[in-house]
């Protein structure tokens, strides 16, 4: 008997490997899609599942930690701020010469400014009352006796939110679901994007919980943040004010170096917060101690007593004039071992030295390289993670100086920083430092597709036409901003000078990156000296120009700066020279500015000014400096020093040389 057989047929469906074809009698597939199929890396069904169920598992437990220890650090930092009610004010009493005096009317009234917020934030603190004892002494009896008496003091710092005993048996049943529908996912690709998109919408509304319930913590924990916040600015206006006097009373330290003073002044702002503080604690014991010996004979129980009586109503003198008297011991500590922090090469080691541990600057620096090698290998891959017809790169360097990022990071945390505090910083300076550009132009080209037919009388005919087509050009563009020039667009003066202090001692640390440039040129090779020929001085302009000038040898080179202060580019190093030696007024111009006033001359004469170009990537004059005579230049290089122009590199950036307009 014949035997029938079912015919051959077949099916076809899309796979995540490609469009396959299967036969339905033999169940055999075979792969008829121009994609390569994707090969399994993955172990068994089961395995990878429970892979994927752990790993989820994993991510929910990293979130949950996190979120915890958020908002554990930030009750922690809310009840800090709650001691600040229980802190005795930190008014300062002014004398009346002082009031009177017009130079300390700013720095007095900041102060008083500073205390009534404080007292005001203070008071705003939600209050409570309880219960407590007070020992009184009973003149009718002549003997002392204790009573109950109610309190009002502050209410905890503290913000709890309520759990619902259903949320863990929830997530159980969550995991479960979830474990489930992997084990089936891979099998179906409109499962697995239906399960990813829940797993996401999930993950957005426990975001959005989160960020609800921090919400929540803010506004319940306002008065206590407020109080903290108050405190701080009070102790800085008390700070300045006592800074100010000390300058005004002080003629020698007002004639000092900037740099120190501004050194000195955020030195002497931690150490009166410290001995405002300290002062505090050891007016609390003082009272313990009273309050205990009063347990002696009755004389000495009175005296104790009236001393401790003495002490609380005049709390606020005794911390004050602690507290002054530790700062003046400070500060003369300082005066004695702080010197010009540029002039004579002599650094203060304290200012300028990098205070953060070697685990955080060096692990700062690796952060910021592990960005760069994502960066890098990022373009590296370009062309195998786009899809484009033609690629053209315009590409800088990705690179920087480990000293400019430590000193950025060091003057904007005030000397001293943990890895995990500057990581947003870290950032930030890598998204102003590299700006990446990605264009895409598209053009519509063709090409010329050619039919052969023969028609019914056997004859061949060839028809050409035109077949148009999308081709798509992407031009990639990575611009260097160079991190040097960065901390002036993102400090303001006081923050620009500190970059300046640490930039030019380098942390005191030439140990941590020895292959630095800035190691070489500051620590290793210095500049040379050069000494003016006298002949030349004989020229009083000129002598001037020169006295006013030799003053910042040896400055950093600082981009933006303009001053003593934050240290000078090349422009504003010129500009601020020519005005503040009293021959020419110029304000602060940039080098094309300095060039525009200048009355060209072919033959310069010491105190003329040299142009360049093409020193760096700008149109117009990119640099200028002094012309000294002899072929020498001073000028803000890195640092400010004397050059020889008869080098390669000089001359072939020479632009002109030009004469200011002299008074």
């Amino acid at each position: 008997m014949k035997e029938w057989k079912a015919s051959e047929k077949e099916a076809q469906k899309m796979t995540r490997d490609g469009a396959i074809s299967v036969n339905l009698v033999t169940g055999e597939a075979s792969h008829i899609s121009d994609r390569p199929p994707e090969q399994d890396y993955s172990p068994s069904d089961d395995s990878a599942a429970l892979a994927k169920n752990v790993v989820h598992r994993l991510d929910d437990r990293r979130i949950h930690k996190s979120e915890k220890k958020k908002r554990r650090n930030r009750r922690r930092t809310y009840r800090e701020g709650r001691a600040a009610e229980d802190r005795p004010s930190s008014r300062l009493q002014f004398s009346e010469e002082e009031r009177a005096d017009p130079s300390l009317k700013k720095y007095m009234d900041r102060s008083d400014k500073a205390v009534d917020k404080l007292d005001a934030a203070r008071t705003a603190i939600p209050k409570k009352r309880v219960l407590g004892t007070e020992r009184v002494f009973d003149e009718e009896i002549g003997t002392g006796r204790t009573k109950l008496v109610f309190r009002e003091t502050d209410k905890p710092a503290s913000f709890r939110t309520t759990q619902n005993p259903l949320n863990r048996p929830l997530r159980e049943i969550g995991h479960a679901a979830h474990a489930k529908v992997r084990e089936v996912e891979q099998e179906n690709v409109g499962v697995e994007s239906g399960h990813l998109a829940e797993r996401g919408a999930e993950k957005a509304v426990g975001y959005g919980n989160r960020k609800f319930q921090n919400w929540r913590a803010d506004r319940k924990l306002k008065p206590w943040r407020d109080a903290s916040l108050a405190e701080q600015a009070a102790i800085r206006a008390n700070a300045d004010y006592l800074y100010q006097k000390a300058l005004h009373d002080d003629p020698q330290l007002a004639a000092s170096n900037p740099i120190s003073r501004l050194w000195q002044k955020k030195r002497l702002q931690k150490q009166y917060a410290a001995a405002y503080r300290a002062a505090h604690s050891a007016a609390g014991t003082t009272a313990q101690t009273a309050q205990a010996t009063a347990k002696g004979t009755k004389k000495g129980a009175e005296a104790a007593k009236k001393a401790g009586e003495f002490v609380a109503r005049h709390k606020k003198f005794f911390l004050l004039v602690g507290g002054i008297g530790f700062m003046l011991i400070l500060l003369m500590g300082l005066l004695q071992s702080c010197s010009s922090m540029f002039g004579g090469g002599v650094s203060n080691i304290l200012a300028s030295s990098y205070l953060s541990e070697d685990t955080d600057l060096l692990g700062a620096e690796a952060a910021y390289c592990a960005l760069e090698d994502e960066l890098r290998e990022y373009l590296d891959t370009y062309e195998q993670t786009h899809d484009y017809d033609e690629y053209h790169y315009d590409l800088d360097d990705i690179e920087h100086d480990p000293y400019v990022l430590l000193s950025i990071l060091s003057a904007l945390h005030e000397g001293e920083f943990t890895l995990d505090e500057v990581q947003g910083d870290l950032q930030m300076l890598f998204e102003k430092q590299y700006i990446l550009t990605e264009t895409v132009e598209v053009e519509q080209r063709y090409y010329i597709e050619t039919d052969t037919w023969t028609d019914e009388d056997g004859n061949t005919h060839t028809d050409s036409y035109r077949v148009y087509y999308d081709y798509y050009i992407c031009t990639v563009r990575l611009e260097n901003f160079n991190l040097s020039h960065v901390p002036v667009y993102i400090m303001d003066q006081e923050t620009l000078s500190m970059y300046a202090v640490y930039m030019s001692a380098l942390g005191n640390r030439p140990d941590l990156f020895p292959s630095s440039d800035y190691v070489d040129r500051y620590i290793t090779n210095p500049p040379a000296e050069y000494e003016v020929p006298a002949e030349y001085l004989s020229d009083e302009r000129f002598a001037a120009l020169i006295a006013e000038a030799e003053k910042y040898l040896g400055y950093p080179y600082v981009w933006g700066g303009s001053s003593p202060a934050t240290s000078f580019d090349c422009s504003g190093f010129v500009s601020y020279v020519l005005t503040n030696s009293g021959l020419c007024n110029t304000g602060r111009l940039g080098a094309q500015g300095l060039y525009n006033i200048c009355t060209s001359v072919s033959s310069p004469q010491p105190g003329d000014l040299v142009f360049f170009v093409g020193t760096y990537d700008t149109p117009g004059v990119s640099h200028v400096g002094f012309y000294v005579g002899d072929g020498m230049l001073l000028h803000c290089g890195d640092p400010i020093q004397y050059t020889s122009l008869n080098t390669s590199y000089w001359q072939s950036h020479l632009y002109a040389y030009g004469r200011p307009p002299y008074d």
